[in-house]
């Protein structure tokens, strides 16, 4: 039982909490693209020197072709920058250096662990085969990790809109990988009219291998899309579910067996999974007591941290102390790293978000 002595966030002179205060936050992000996160200037770099034509004469042209934080017609559209990124991850010099410099990034926000997926089969375009884009970005991260402590884990992803046969080799190399930097498999893609139930071959594999399971579902398509996931393909986490809300019946389901939920809000708002962010469903799942997580998706695509993300949902729904520090929790409980560890990263973690909570903003919560 935890006791929020404030009704709401505020700092010593009763205004709201600045940016600064939730960097400094410990964090997690469960749901992160390594194709949709790269540095804009390490695209231009890379592109220069690899002699790659990205359509852009400046690196102002770049950013404008990529549009990162634009509001998009839908998710399709929204997935139209990775073309431009996947054409500089095509080797394995370019892979590790996307993943080491992510570390790096997370580093600077105190996002203290993260979960990093992508689709090995799109990074196939000059012949490296998949064992060796995947030990590529395994070894960025472990060098990420040495360098700036940071740890992290790899997710796999299937994909809808290519086919199953391609979700299953994306499954093999998951399970061929686990315990050796791969800490999960996931379905993503175009998800309208791409059912998850067409690709029951990859989840077999995965499932009966007990490799951990996370997939998109409700982002662009409604509850049934969520009801697949978890009932045809065993998900253990949603990523996004923001139309879980039209069920009320699943999201009971969803909320007493505690899975968790990978919401990304800014993403969510650009790819219409949500009319506006004050129509975003976060703080509605809170009072619900859903096990809510908070991630980028995309911090290039969409413009975004961490931080940023902490922060948006805070001044949209005047979060409370409690709240803020019940999204920290539940991105550690949420996470895919083992149990043993898993118990001394949480103790870890509440005391240092309790420490920020307490000296920083005025918050007094006891954990009893």
């Amino acid at each position: 039982m935890q006791n929020d002595e404030l009704k709401h966030g505020s700092d010593a002179s009763g205004g709201a909490l600045g940016r600064d205060f939730f960097e400094k936050l410990p964090k997690t992000d469960l749901h992160v693209h390594l194709d949709g996160s790269l540095r804009l200037e390490t695209i231009w770099e890379l592109a220069k020197k690899d002699k790659i034509d990205l359509g852009a004469g400046s690196i102002e042209e770049l950013r404008e072709l990529i549009g990162p934080g634009r509001i998009h017609a839908s998710l399709n559209d929204y997935l139209k920058g990775f073309e431009i990124t996947l054409k500089v991850l095509q080797t394995k010099e370019n892979l590790y250096r996307a993943a080491y410099e992510l570390s790096e990034d997370c580093a600077k926000e105190n996002v203290e662990y993260f979960e990093v997926r992508y689709s090995p089969i799109l990074h196939t375009q000059k012949g490296l085969s998949l064992p060796v884009i995947l030990e590529s970005v395994i070894e960025g991260l472990k060098a990420g990790q040495r360098d700036f402590g940071v740890t992290s884990g790899v997710i796999i992803c299937g994909m809808r809109n290519i086919s199953p046969d391609v979700s299953l080799r994306m499954a093999e190399l998951a399970v061929a990988f686990k315990n050796r930097g791969v800490v999960g498999f996931d379905l993503a893609g175009a998800e309208y009219n791409y059912p998850a139930r067409d690709h029951l071959g990859a989840f077999s594999l995965i499932l009966s291998n007990n490799v951990n399971v996370t997939i998109h579902a409700g982002e662009a398509y409604g509850p049934d899309s969520i009801h697949q996931a978890l009932h045809y393909c065993g998900a253990h986490r949603i990523g996004h579910g923001v139309r879980l809300r039209e069920d009320g019946d699943l999201l009971n389901y969803v909320n007493d067996h505690r899975i968790p939920l990978e919401l990304c809000p800014s993403s969510n708002v650009q790819t219409r999974a949500v009319k506006n962010i004050e129509d975003h469903p976060a703080k509605f799942y809170l009072d619900l007591g859903l096990r809510v997580t908070l991630n980028t998706d995309n911090r290039l695509i969409t413009n975004t941290t961490m931080t940023d993300e902490y922060y948006l949902i805070y001044k949209t729904f005047n979060l409370s102390g409690q709240n803020i520090l019940d999204l920290i929790i539940n991105g550690v409980k949420s996470s895919f790293m083992p149990y043993e560890f898993k118990k001394w990263y949480l103790r870890d973690t509440k005391k240092k978000a309790l420490d920020i909570l307490k000296h920083d903003a005025k918050i007094n919560l006891k954990l009893v």
